[in-house]
């Protein structure tokens, strides 16, 4: 670990301390931990320690799997919840949590409260529409991913397109990046990713976006190439045993945070907002039978 990183760790790690020490009265905001709890710990940690100082109770960062989120709702284990938008829609169909607010993401020195999902082939590929992803190989970073995946299979279902189905192989390959490098490695004729993830790595110098094409790019003010639709980010939800006017406080005080704050550097986020509709997602996840939605 590089020296100044420690610093950090060691002031989490005091924080979680003195918070558990009286945990009996301290809300808990549960943070899907996708990278694991260090890590989930040490970007969101400040969070709790700024909403702490602001509104005088206390509030603790519970980093969890995907898998624990379930039943961390379910048994109020957590008062709050951070989680991928598709993760809160079926936290809300089942258990009726409420956004409270949205994050302003901050992604290659942009700030964005949307993102979008990206189909990549390259560029010397016979693929130029979404109708000649039939009999290709598919490559997507998780059965889970929003981004990585359900957009896209959202995109090509209301196309006529099941990726599932229609294509000879359909391949979960675990990260983005690792969808990038597939699909330029040739093991698999067509990806999906989140947007940004194109722009990322050819900043940090691992492919030349050059060598890629967007199928159904779509041409609007967005910063990053995409395919889909635009969805709004992660929302931050209150559980439905949660006062509504704490929820309330909290929301207005992540909105009082802004951009140079460092609870915001340290998440590498630009803020937060009011929530925003996410109807979408809920009719994107609905119509590709995600989840909760599977048998309905």
């Amino acid at each position: 670990m590089r020296k100044q990183n420690w610093s950090g760790v060691i002031f989490l790690a005091l924080f979680v301390f003195l918070c558990c020490s009286s945990a009996q009265g301290a809300y808990k905001i549960g943070v899907l931990a996708k990278r694991g709890g260090v890590k989930a710990m040490t970007k969101w940690g400040w969070h709790g320690a700024y909403l702490s100082k602001k509104l005088g109770d206390q509030f603790i960062i519970v980093p969890l799997k995907f898998a624990s989120i379930d039943q961390a709702v379910k048994n109020r284990d957590i008062d709050f919840l951070l989680a991928n938008p598709a993760l809160f829609i079926e936290m809300q169909e089942k258990y009726e949590v409420e956004a409270i607010n949205t994050m302003i993401n901050l992604r290659n020195g942009e700030a964005v409260d949307k993102f979008g999902g990206v189909l990549l082939v390259l560029k010397s590929s016979p693929i130029s529409k979404l109708s000649d992803i039939k009999g290709k190989r598919f490559g997507f970073v998780k059965h889970s991913s929003f981004g990585g995946l359900h957009m896209a299979k959202y995109l090509l279902q209301k196309n006529g397109i099941n990726p599932e189905k229609d294509c000879t192989k359909y391949l979960e390959l675990k990260t983005h990046d690792k969808v990038v490098k597939a699909v330029l490695s040739k093991k698999i004729d067509v990806g999906t990713v989140r947007s940004d993830t194109l722009e990322r790595m050819a900043d940090e110098g691992k492919i030349n976006m050059a060598d890629f094409r967007i199928i159904h790019k779509i041409d609007d003010d967005f910063p990053f190439v995409h395919s889909t639709r635009l969805y709004p980010e992660w929302p931050l939800a209150r559980l439905a045993h949660v006062d509504a006017k704490l929820g309330e406080k909290v929301s207005r005080a992540l909105i009082d945070l802004g951009t140079k704050s460092k609870p915001a550097e340290k998440a590498h986020i630009a803020g937060w907002e009011a929530p925003i509709d996410y109807g979408p997602v809920l009719e994107c996840l609905w119509t590709i039978k995600f989840g909760v939605f599977a048998d309905q």
